[in-house]
């Protein structure tokens, strides 16, 4: 591991985590994502991946703290879909998939896994990752996009917020290490991105309904300016979380936060 701060190229005995991405490592650094922001901007190729031990200034989103001790997993994928942001933004569902398939792999089966919209990945109902999209465009284009994800391997910062937090070790994989974990959610990642690019969003729009938090529950949904109440009945074909009103109507939300009543958040299935 190089010094805090100090950016390694992968070498000969750096074995590849995944033969398609290219890994640059900190020891320590302020925040994957701005390094790898930074990269982007200088021509980094799409797959460049920056992986920290400890983040000083980790941030998720609306510029939440992150906390980043060691013994978790901080990372930074740059990609250039080349489409619209407002496509680019299901790379969001992409991750959280990638995640869970992650989690499952070194959990229990008896464990709960559940994603939560728009990006949140919930272990027993505790929050494990934290997923953060930044991009630039160029003529209504994605240039690059970067997509920071945490995972709560080893710690996680304690039982505050909506939703309590909790680490993979927390939740029966005693033995998961930085390195495993990594590995398993870049594979995970590029089999989902592949699809993605192929197939579109209705295959990662299906698998993620299929393992929703609270489908079908009602829920109040914390916008700018309104706090919109319903039952979270579907995803539509963008994304968007789709509200069904008191009235009978539904509404598309494309960002917001979403609040499930006590005891209404469930798992649609894993």
């Amino acid at each position: 591991m190089t010094a805090a701060g100090e950016r390694a190229r992968p070498g000969p005995q750096d074995a590849p985590i995944h033969a398609r991405f290219h890994l640059v490592r900190f020891a320590e650094i302020d925040s994957t994502n701005t390094e790898a922001k930074r990269l982007a901007a200088e021509r980094a190729p799409e797959f460049t991946v920056v992986l920290a031990g400890a983040q000083r200034a980790g941030h998720g989103r609306r510029g939440r703290a992150w906390a980043s001790p060691k013994g978790n997993l901080y990372s930074s994928v740059i990609l250039r879909p080349a489409c619209p942001p407002i496509v680019g933004a299901q790379v969001s569902f992409l991750a959280a998939l990638a995640v869970s398939d992650t989690a499952r792999r070194l959990v229990g089966s008896s464990t709960t896994i559940a994603c939560k919209w728009p990006n949140d990945v919930l272990l027993n109902g505790r929050k494990v990752s934290g997923i953060l999209l930044e991009s630039a465009t160029t003529g209504g284009l994605l240039d690059w996009l970067v997509l920071g994800v945490g995972v709560n391997v080893a710690h996680h910062p304690g039982v505050g917020g909506a939703y309590p937090s909790t680490s993979l070790h927390d939740e029966g994989a005693n033995s998961a290490d930085v390195e495993q974990v990594a590995a398993l959610y870049l594979d995970a990642l590029a089999g989902w991105y592949d699809r993605w690019r192929v197939e579109g969003f209705a295959p990662v729009r299906a698998a993620w309904l299929a393992r929703a938090l609270g489908l079908g529950a009602p829920v109040t949904v914390k916008l700018e300016r309104e706090t919109p109440e319903g039952r979270f009945v579907d995803l539509d074909a963008g994304g968007a979380l789709v509200l069904e009103l008191a009235s009978g109507a539904r509404r598309a939300i494309a960002a917001g936060d979403v609040f499930f009543a006590a005891g209404e958040g469930h798992a649609a299935g894993d």
